[in-house]
C-alpha cells in the first residue's frame, strides 16, 4: 500500500525554511541561544510524532509549539534567575553580517577593529530595525521585568506579528485577555527601551570607541561616553566581573582602560562582529571566546556597554544558524 509522504515533507520544508524564524522566536523569550536550538529540535521531535494531515498550516503550527516550549523553559528558568551571581545578561549572538576580521592584540598592536559593515539587507527597512532592536541587550533586559506570560504575549503580538487567537493557544488565555496582557506590557517596554542611533552612526561611533580602547585612553573614552553611560559585566558565578553595573563616563573609561591593559597581557585576538544587533567585539584566545561586548549608541555617543564572560553563555557564538 502506497504511503503518502506529502504532509511530513510540508513539514520538513517549512522548518527548514522556518528555523531562523523559530530560534529567534525562542531566544527572544529565554534569552539562550543554546535554549533555542533545544527548542527548536523538540519541536522537530514533536512535529515527527504527531499526525501531518491534522496540520493544515506547518508554519503556524511550529511557531506555537516552538512558542510553548519557550514559555516552559522561561518559567522554569526563573528560580535560576533569581540565584544567579552578579547581573545577568542574556547570551550573545552574532548578527548581521561578517564584520572586519580578527585584529591582532590589544592594545599593543595600536588599533581596534575596524571596518564595521553596515549590515544591509534587502527586506522591509523599518521591519527590519524593529527586528534588530529586539534583539538588543538593552530591550531583552527591558522583557526582563515582564513576567514569563507579559513577555511571551508581548513578543508575539509585537514582534512577530501573530494574531491573538494563535497567542491564545500559546499561553492558555482567552484572545481578549492576550490582547490586555499586551497593552499592559506595551506600556512598560516603551517607557523602559533605551533609545538606539541609526546604525551608521552606531556603527561610526563604536569604531571611534574601539580606536580609544585599543589605546587604553581614558581621555579619548571619555569624551565618547554619554553623561549616563552604564556598563554591565556578566561573569556568572565562577569568573570575576563588575557585580554592579558602572555608571558614568569616568568610572567606566577607567574599567575600559583597565580591561584594555588586561588583555594586552594575553594572546588574543580581537574580531569585530555584530552582536544582538549592535556593534561589538569577541576577543578570543585559541580560538575559544573569552568575552563578548556590545555597544549600545545614543545621540552620538555610547550608551551602554553589554559584557559577557560567563563561558556557559559564549558556547552559541559559533553556531552556524542564523537568528531572525
Amino acid at each position: 500500500m502506497a504511503v503518502d509522504h506529502a504532509p511530513l515533507d510540508r513539514l520538513e520544508r517549512a522548518l527548514v525554511a522556518e528555523r531562523p524564524h523559530l530560534v529567534g522566536v525562542a531566544y527572544r523569550v529565554t534569552g539562550s541561544r543554546v535554549e533555542a536550538e533545544d527548542i527548536v529540535q523538540e519541536a522537530w521531535l514533536r512535529a515527527r510524532r504527531a499526525d501531518p494531515a491534522t496540520i493544515e498550516n506547518p508554519e503556524a503550527w511550529l511557531t506555537t509549539v516552538v512558542s510553548r516550549l519557550a514559555l516552559d523553559t522561561l518559567k522554569s528558568a526563573r528560580v535560576r534567575r533569581e540565584s544567579y551571581v552578579g547581573p545577568y545578561l542574556p547570551e550573545p549572538v552574532p548578527t548581521g553580517g561578517a564584520l572586519a576580521g580578527r585584529a591582532a592584540r590589544v592594545p599593543a598592536a595600536g588599533g581596534a577593529p575596524s571596518g564595521l559593515a553596515d549590515g544591509a539587507d534587502d527586506g522591509d527597512p523599518a521591519g527590519m530595525a524593529e527586528r534588530a532592536e529586539s534583539l538588543t541587550f538593552g530591550f531583552l533586559r527591558v522583557l526582563d521585568t515582564l513576567g514569563p506570560v507579559e513577555r511571551v504575549v508581548f513578543l508575539l503580538a509585537d514582534v512577530f506579528d501573530m494574531p491573538y487567537a494563535q497567542i491564545a493557544e500559546v499561553v492558555g488565555r482567552s484572545p481578549e485577555a492576550c490582547r490586555q496582557v499586551a497593552s499592559r506590557a506595551r506600556r512598560r517596554v516603551r517607557a523602559e527601551r533605551p533609545e538606539h542611533a541609526p546604525p551608521a552612526e552606531a556603527q561610526a561611533v563604536a569604531s571611534q570607541l574601539l580606536d580609544a580602547f585599543a589605546a587604553a585612553d581614558v581621555d579619548r573614552l571619555v569624551a565618547l561616553l554619554g553623561e549616563e553611560c552604564v556598563l554591565i559585566s556578566d561573569g556568572g558565578p565562577r569568573f570575576r566581573a563588575a557585580r554592579r553595573p558602572i555608571v558614568g563616563p569616568d568610572r567606566v573609561s577607567r574599567f575600559m582602560a583597565w580591561l584594555a591593559r588586561r588583555y594586552a597581557d594575553l594572546d588574543v585576538e580581537v574580531e569585530a562582529q555584530a552582536l544582538n544587533g549592535e556593534p561589538g567585539i569577541v576577543i578570543r584566545q585559541d580560538g575559544e571566546p573569552l568575552i563578548t561586548m556590545a555597544f549600545g549608541v545614543a545621540a552620538g555617543r555610547v550608551a551602554t556597554i553589554h559584557i559577557v564572560r560567563n563561558p556557559d553563555k559564549l558556547a552559541g557564538l559559533d553556531l552556524d544558524a542564523p537568528v531572525a
